[in-house]
């Protein structure tokens, strides 16, 4: 029993110990699972700790060694450095009129290393699309390694709108740049173009007075330094700097848009109607303050497309090389006024004949102080008198200017001698620029004394072999007309600083006492018999004295030297207002100033005249009268019938548009107001009924009033007229295409003698 009891105490001991046994092996398994994870809690840890670390590492080393660096890179980005572009001062005329002016514009710049390069083609194809540019060209500058490109210059503003919608709605800011800028433009475009000048692209002046003086008129670009987003908009930050623009200084001149237009257009027409291949100028000048009113040059060109070949030069312009098309727009800009010089001819016989007066060498009108047969000998060498197929035989000094005998005026060379001639060449300011502020003046070209012959001291005493510009000319005349003192010609009237609104003003500047007030008022005399009953008689002005003198200067052996006819005159006589000069180079035919030159000058100033408020003398009026006119009245809104009865009432022959006389007339031709002589033609139209037509102006020089008128109705154009004997010229010109009805007006003068 206790053996079996014994037993199963052992079974039970055996199967506690296999429990016990059971149990540590649980209780170890156990233990291994939790060290294993410990484990991996303590490699996870202290690769966080490690992962920490590092990141600290990096941003201490971004912080303490890179942090300067990366800031000022920031800073770069974020920076937006603007220049402020200052306005360029305006040029106004005497009266006001804005003639040239700056618009706000935007110069769209890149930095391509800010684009992304996936935005690269896309960026350019706007580029090209917005701005009408080659698109090769665009994607060329994006991808380019410069830090800055410049796309496109003065863009106006519904352009530059178009660029920042696109910009938004491509979320494309970074790398683009919009800066403010001015843009120069003329409100005239072509008037006195080559007296102002332009302005490249940067806003320089490049000719003319916008050259001449344009560290006046350019003023001081400002800047500012602030801080932009992504989207360019500029974020307020207390170290932004601002330094302001100083706008430039407006310039007044002393010219007049309204003069200068009168002068433009007879100028040009005398040029088309004469052939002159070489264009020419004019000037038209104060005598007391040496204001010049106008200065011309043909052919112009447009102010607002410089570069651009006028129509004198387009017609030839793609059979020229680069070279040839540069140095053609060069000559296209040049102000040949003052930049030019030229042979005188015998309008410096003014010249010549005042210094032997104020020598007391001559006097005006002593007969047979000089002999004229056609030509003179000297030292073997025969120079002719433009009339050498004739003699002007004995004559006093002022037949001598009426007749612009070459002979008479080297025989009064050759009592003054070379040495005193030039003592007054001097005086008269011909031996020096004249100072006229505007660029590019040139100087006269005289033998040296010491070379001056018997030969050249004749040939100069009536104007050639040497050259003068036309403003030392008509600078030296205007002392005549000046009581002979001498002023320095004046462009620029005052300057106003738009700032502070101060004005400077340019004041007149009298050089010299030249001759005696006795000698001008001599001379004065002598020069209206000129026009009256000499070669200058084109040059006559219905209603107003003038004295003037022509002038056609032959080419000598210089290359480039060819026929000038010109003519300068002063009107009034008594008081004199202005002084005018014409030159008109290489013109077809037989050149002549009286005949070509003198007629353009009388046209600008039968306009100019009154236009200054110089009161008429009456003459014309006691002319005018041979001719009756009537004025033409309102008929518009009348009935047909109604109104062709009012018309032909007053002597006028009435043209009707259309078959129905019920109708109400809608235009006529000439307008209302127009004073025209018995038989005009008038047209009417009605709605429905307004088709022109269109009539080729007649060449009508030389004709009589009578010759005139008829010459016109043939073409059914009318007559306008002024003064009496044979036309000296029209407006329009022969060949210029007019509706039917048009008025032709004519200026016409008594045409016995001659007109060198």
């Amino acid at each position: 029993m206790s053996k079996k009891i014994n037993k199963n105490k052992n079974k039970i001991k055996a199967k506690n110990t296999s429990i016990n046994k059971n149990k540590v092996s649980k209780e170890s398994d156990n233990n291994i699972s939790n060290y294993s994870i410990s484990k991996r809690l303590l490699v996870l840890l202290i690769s966080i700790i490690v992962l920490f670390l590092i990141l600290a590492g990096r941003l201490f080393f971004i912080q303490f060694f890179q942090g300067s660096e990366l800031k000022e890179a920031a800073n770069r980005q974020q920076t937006a450095n603007r220049i402020i572009s200052a306005k360029r001062g305006n040029i106004y005329d005497s009266t006001g009129k804005l003639l040239a002016a700056s618009a706000s514009v935007d110069t769209v710049s890149i930095n391509p290393s800010r684009i992304k390069d996936e935005n690269k083609e896309k960026v350019a194809k706007a580029f090209a699309d917005i701005f009408a540019l080659d698109y090769n060209e665009m994607l060329t500058k994006v991808k380019s390694e410069k830090s800055t490109e410049v796309i496109i210059k003065k863009v106006e503003q519904d352009k530059i709108e178009q660029l920042k919608t696109w910009m938004e709605n491509n979320k494309a800011y970074s790398g683009i740049n919009i800066d403010e800028d001015v843009k120069r433009y003329y409100p005239y475009g072509t008037l006195a173009s080559n007296l102002i000048g332009f302005c490249n692209t940067d806003n320089v002046g490049q000719e003319g007075l916008e050259r001449y003086w344009d560290n006046i008129l350019a003023g001081t670009s400002g800047k500012m330094v602030t801080v932009e987003n992504a989207a360019s908009r500029l974020i307020p930050d207390k170290n932004e700097s601002y330094v302001p623009a100083e706008n430039g200084s407006n310039l007044t001149l002393t010219i007049d848009a309204n003069i200068q237009n009168i002068t433009e257009k007879y100028l040009e027409q005398a040029c088309i109607e004469n052939g002159c291949s070489k264009g020419g100028v004019a000037i038209v000048m104060n005598p007391h303050n040496g204001d010049i009113l106008s200065m011309a040059n043909y052919p112009y060109f447009d102010l607002n497309s410089p570069r651009e070949p006028n129509s004198t030069l387009a017609p030839t312009w793609e059979e020229l090389n680069d070279e040839e098309q540069l140095n053609a727009l060069f000559k296209m800009w040049r102000n040949r006024a003052v930049a030019d010089t030229y042979e005188p001819g015998s309008t410096f016989k003014v010249i010549t004949a005042a210094v032997g007066l104020e020598e007391n060498l001559v006097t005006t009108d002593e007969p047979g102080d000089f002999y004229c047969r056609g030509y003179e000998l000297i030292n073997g060498v025969r120079i002719n008198c433009w009339k050498y197929e004739t003699t002007h035989g004995s004559q006093s000094l002022r037949e001598s200017l009426m007749n612009s005998c070459n002979p008479a005026l080297m025989q009064l060379g050759n009592r003054i001698g070379e040495e005193t001639l030039y003592k007054y060449y001097d005086a008269f300011g011909l031996f020096d620029k004249t100072g006229i502020a505007t660029s590019s003046e040139a100087n006269s070209q005289f033998w040296p004394l010491e070379n001056v012959g018997n030969i050249e001291l004749a040939t100069m005493s009536f104007g050639q072999r040497f050259r003068i510009t036309p403003i030392q000319l008509i600078t030296a005349v205007s002392a005549i007309a000046n009581d002979g003192v001498l002023v320095q010609p004046r462009i620029v009237k005052s300057i106003e600083n738009t700032d502070t609104g101060a004005i400077t003003q340019i004041d007149q500047k009298n050089v010299r006492q030249v001759v005696s007030k006795e000698t001008a008022n001599k001379m004065m005399d002598m020069l209206e018999s000129v026009v009256s009953s000499g070669t200058g008689r084109y040059g006559q002005v219905n209603g107003y004295s003038v004295a003037g003198k022509t002038g056609t200067s032959e080419p000598d052996s210089n290359e480039g030297s060819y026929y000038v006819a010109s003519f300068i005159c002063i009107s009034p006589v008594e008081n004199p207002e202005v002084v005018v000069l014409v030159a008109l180079h290489d013109p077809s035919g037989t050149a002549s100033g009286g005949s070509m030159a003198a007629p353009a000058a009388s046209q600008i100033l039968t306009e100019v005249l009154p236009y200054l408020g110089v009161p008429s003398d009456d003459l014309s009026s006691e002319e005018s009268s041979e001719v009756e006119t009537t004025t033409l009245v309102d008929v518009r809104n009348k009935t047909v019938a109604e109104a062709q009865k009012i018309i032909e009432e007053a002597g006028f022959n009435c043209n009707i548009s259309g078959e129905d006389t019920t109708v109400l007339v809608t235009d006529q031709v000439p307008k209302p107001g127009t004073a025209l002589v018995d038989g005009a033609n008038v047209y009417l139209y009605t709605a429905g009924n307004e088709t022109r037509v269109s009539q080729e102006v007649p060449n009508l020089r030389g004709m009589s009033y009578l010759e005139a008128r008829n010459a016109l109705r043939e073409k059914n154009l009318n007559i306008g007229i002024s003064g009496t004997g044979k036309v000296i010229s029209q407006d329009p010109t022969a060949g210029s295409s007019v509706e039917e009805g048009s008025i032709i007006h004519v200026n016409l003068t008594q045409t016995s003698g001659d007109s060198h």
